[in-house]
C-alpha cells in the first residue's frame, strides 16, 4: 500500500480572531504546519494547537512567514539571506520550544504564503531557508514546492526535504502556485481537488490552468486549513485515497 504525508496549515488564529477548525481537521491529517506569530497565530495558539496535535499522532511543523499580520503573510518584502536566516531560526524556535513541552518534538518546517513562494524560485533565500533548519535541533526535515530551487537547497544542505503538492490550489505551467487573488488560484470542489491530488500522487503530474501536463514529485500533500470546507475535503481525499489502496501517514 503506498503512503504519503497529508499536511495543514494550522494555528492561524490570533486574539480574538479566529481562523479555521483546527479541532475539526486535526484528526483527519498526519502532519500539522503550525503558524509561528509572524503571519499568524500567537503563543496560546501555538501551544493548543501543538498539544491538538500530540493528542492525534500528528507531526508537529513549524509554518513560518513575513511579518506581516495585516496581509496574512501574503505580501512581498524584501528581505536580505541572513534576516531571513534569523526569522525562520526565531519562529520555528517558539514552535520547537512548545513541542518541548509537550513532550514532542519539532518534525518539519514548512514555509507560508508568499515567502514560500519567493524563496522557491530565489537561490539564495531558499540557501537561508535550508541552512536555518539546519540549525535547528537535528533530523527536522524541510517541506518544498516539488522540483523548487528550495527542494534543491534542503537536499545540498544534506536535509530530508520532501516535495509538496497542493490539492486545493491550481498550477502555472511552470510548477508554481496560481497566486492568490487570480481567478482559480483556490480550488473549491471536492471532486476537481480530488481528481488532482491521485493524479499527482499516483502519476506523478498535476495539469495546469492551461492544460500543460506538469511533472511533480509527490512527497507530501497540503491542504489548506484557511479553505471553507477543509474539513469536508480531508474527508472525501481520505474516503478516495483509501478507495484507491492509497493511505496517509506522516513521513
Amino acid at each position: 500500500m503506498k503512503r504519503i504525508d497529508l499536511n495543514c496549515d494550522m494555528g492561524e488564529s490570533f486574539g480574538a480572531w479566529r481562523m479555521g477548525d483546527d479541532a475539526g481537521i486535526m484528526p483527519l491529517i498526519t502532519s500539522a504546519n503550525i503558524a509561528c506569530g509572524y503571519h499568524a497565530g500567537d503563543p496560546g495558539t501555538i501551544r493548543k494547537t501543538v498539544q491538538l496535535a500530540v493528542e492525534h499522532g500528528v507531526a508537529i511543523g513549524a509554518h513560518p512567514g513575513f511579518p506581516d499580520l495585516q496581509g496574512f503573510g501574503r505580501r512581498a518584502m524584501k528581505v536580505t539571506p541572513q534576516e531571513l536566516y534569523d526569522m525562520i531560526v526565531y519562529q520555528c524556535g517558539a514552535v520547537a520550544a512548545f513541542a518541548h513541552a509537550a513532550g514532542a518534538k519539532l518534525h518539519h518546517v514548512k514555509c507560508h504564503g508568499m515567502l514560500y513562494n519567493v524563496s522557491a524560485m530565489d537561490e539564495a533565500l531558499s540557501d537561508a531557508i535550508a541552512r536555518a533548519v539546519r540549525d535547528l535541533d537535528g533530523g527536522v526535515k524541510l517541506y518544498a514546492l516539488s522540483n523548487s530551487k528550495m527542494m534543491d537547497a534542503g537536499k545540498r544542505h544534506g536535509l530530508e526535504t520532501l516535495g509538496e503538492v497542493f490539492a486545493d490550489r491550481s498550477y502555472q505551467d511552470d510548477g508554481t502556485l496560481t497566486p492568490r487573488g487570480t481567478p482559480g488560484a483556490m480550488i473549491e470542489e471536492e471532486a476537481r481537488s480530488v481528481e488532482q491530488a491521485l493524479r499527482m500522487v499516483e502519476e506523478g503530474v498535476v495539469v495546469s490552468q492551461s492544460g500543460k501536463r506538469v511533472p511533480v514529485a509527490a512527497g507530501t500533500l497540503c491542504l489548506h486549513g484557511d479553505q471553507p470546507g477543509a474539513v469536508a475535503f480531508a474527508r472525501a481525499l481520505r474516503g478516495a485515497f483509501e478507495s484507491r489502496g492509497l493511505t496517509f501517514a506522516r513521513p
